[in-house]
């Protein structure tokens, strides 16, 4: 009995905690709009990416996104894609990659060491996904950014999420990825890329905040 009695009072106190969570009024923060991304950044040049159809566009429920590739001197390529939804409801490259042909071979979690827009130093965790296509292999990482936290578990964004609503107001949040291909199909060929998608990175993000706001 005492056992029911504390699951119906768990019961309860959620249905109460998403009842306030639904009628929150919902703060949409100021930020700079994606498309203000610098093309230039520390050796890299980027170029957009064809437009995504409006279809794409109302089925992630997106409020902004960028998608570009950017390219380095060395050779070096980054596609690299934001999408910012205002009212939450961001998407998985899990479910994404497959329906264009690539097959997730290896999924893992990195540790990068990244600077923030106030000089601070702190360490994110991000999803790290080796992909394959016929005889192409690319390397991905890609975290989930909002309030001032990233996130790499699709579980604890939407957490947050519901937190930061009943918490904040909010339920804006972004889905951060960088995809760069590898040379070779052996071990070697994907350390690169690795090392080239932590690079891009750590570029990229002190901007970060700009355009998904803390």
């Amino acid at each position: 009995m005492m056992i029911r009695s504390i699951l119906l009072s768990a019961c309860l106190l959620i249905g109460s905690l998403l009842s306030v969570w639904a009628h929150q009024p919902t703060v949409v923060p100021e930020r700079e709009p994606l498309a203000s991304l610098p093309y230039t950044l520390m050796g890299w040049a980027g170029r957009d990416m064809p437009d995504m159809s409006d279809q794409d566009k109302k089925m992630l429920v997106l409020t902004d996104y960028v998608s570009r590739l950017y390219v380095r001197a060395d050779g070096s390529k980054a596609g690299f894609y934001v999408g910012y939804h205002a009212t939450g409801g961001f998407h998985t490259p899990l479910n994404c990659l497959p329906g264009a042909g690539w097959i997730p071979v290896r999924k893992e979690y990195r540790n990068i060491r990244v600077t923030d827009e106030n000089g601070n130093r702190p360490e994110i965790t991000v999803n790290r996904l080796s992909i394959v296509k016929g005889a192409d292999k690319q390397v991905v990482l890609y975290w989930y950014q909002g309030c001032g936290r990233v996130v790499a578990s699709e579980y604890w964004g939407l957490l947050y999420g519901m937190i930061d609503k009943m918490r904040l107001g909010r339920t804006d949040a972004a889905l951060v990825r960088v995809i760069v291909p590898a040379v070779s199909l052996d071990e070697d060929g994907e350390i690169r890329a690795e090392h080239t998608a932590i690079e891009f990175t750590q570029s990229f993000f002190p901007l970060l905040e700009r355009y998904v706001p803390n």
